[in-house]
């Protein structure tokens, strides 16, 4: 039996992360359309999710809250604490509250909010065909039905991890939420170095996301670490030894660490944004 069966959801905002758990949703068939409803400021956009997903859209935040037993925020951190404002007091007491805005706390959201039922999740863009990695934690007032619920629509998206330490979400925001642009930027460098050698942009995408995705899947059946897969197709001498060696030699880990650090200061300085 689905932990979601009988549950209704309410979206605030209907952006490309809440429309990835949408879909997820409703493809797994853990509920049906009409127990969901999405609210965001444009018309336009309401009635696209509206007719993509057979969905109640608003264009009024309290509706939507009014509307679930799940309330998912997923809205920008910048016009998060605008939003709270809206829909305080239009959540019912016994709601869990979902927040996938990155860098706000859960101190806040609960203390503007005044609702302590509350789910924090850091998902990623793979989420949008079933291949993503959630992040999330909960406040000990959540019941474990909840935690339930929230690890089947999370499931819907691909992996969940649950950790017990808020922290962790910045970092995981640095690490698993902002990683897809990494791999994205280097899989067009990759793909930029095979139009220099002669290659049609083509063809050397084509080579280029059947590498990376091999790669990926290799990793993943193997289940050894990176390092040693990377060992097994270094020759002494070789071609791969005289790529990395320039790798290396260019910065490339210090590059991708500092990085890394960057978008976790830039996680926490968003989150400041949403917590004033």
């Amino acid at each position: 039996m689905s932990a979601l069966r009988d549950t209704t959801i309410g979206f605030i905002g209907t952006g490309t992360m809440a429309e990835a758990m949408i879909k997820g949703i409703l493809t797994r068939g853990l509920i049906t359309p009409d127990k969901i409803t999405g609210s965001g400021p444009r018309v336009e956009r309401g009635q696209e999710v509206s007719e993509r997903y057979g969905i109640a859209t608003t264009t009024d935040n309290a509706t939507a809250a009014e509307a679930g037993i799940i309330v998912v925020l997923s809205v920008k951190p910048q016009v998060l604490p605008k939003v709270l404002t809206e829909v305080k007091g239009h959540i019912r007491p016994d709601a869990l509250v979902l927040s996938i805005v990155a860098g706000a706390k859960i101190g806040t959201i609960g203390g503007k909010l005044d609702h302590h039922n509350i789910v924090r999740v850091m998902p990623n863009t793979p989420a949008q065909i079933g291949e993503g990695m959630s992040v999330w934690t909960a406040t000990a007032e959540t019941s474990e039905r909840q935690r339930e619920q929230a690890r089947a629509i999370l499931g819907a998206l691909g992996e969940e991890l649950f950790v017990g330490d808020e922290d962790y979400l910045d970092m995981a925001t640095a690490l698993s939420g902002t990683g897809p642009a990494y791999v994205f930027l280097f899989m067009e460098a990759l793909i930029d170095a095979g139009v220099h050698l002669g290659f049609s942009r083509r063809i050397a995408q084509k080579l280029v996301l059947k590498t990376v995705g091999g790669s990926v899947g290799f990793a993943r059946e193997s289940k050894l670490h990176p390092a040693q897969l990377r060992d097994m197709v270094t020759s002494p001498g070789g071609t791969s030894a005289e790529a990395i060696y320039q790798l290396e030699k260019g910065g490339l880990r210090t590059v991708l660490s500092r990085a890394v650090w960057a978008a976790y200061q830039k996680s926490k300085y968003l989150g400041g944004l949403s917590n004033e």
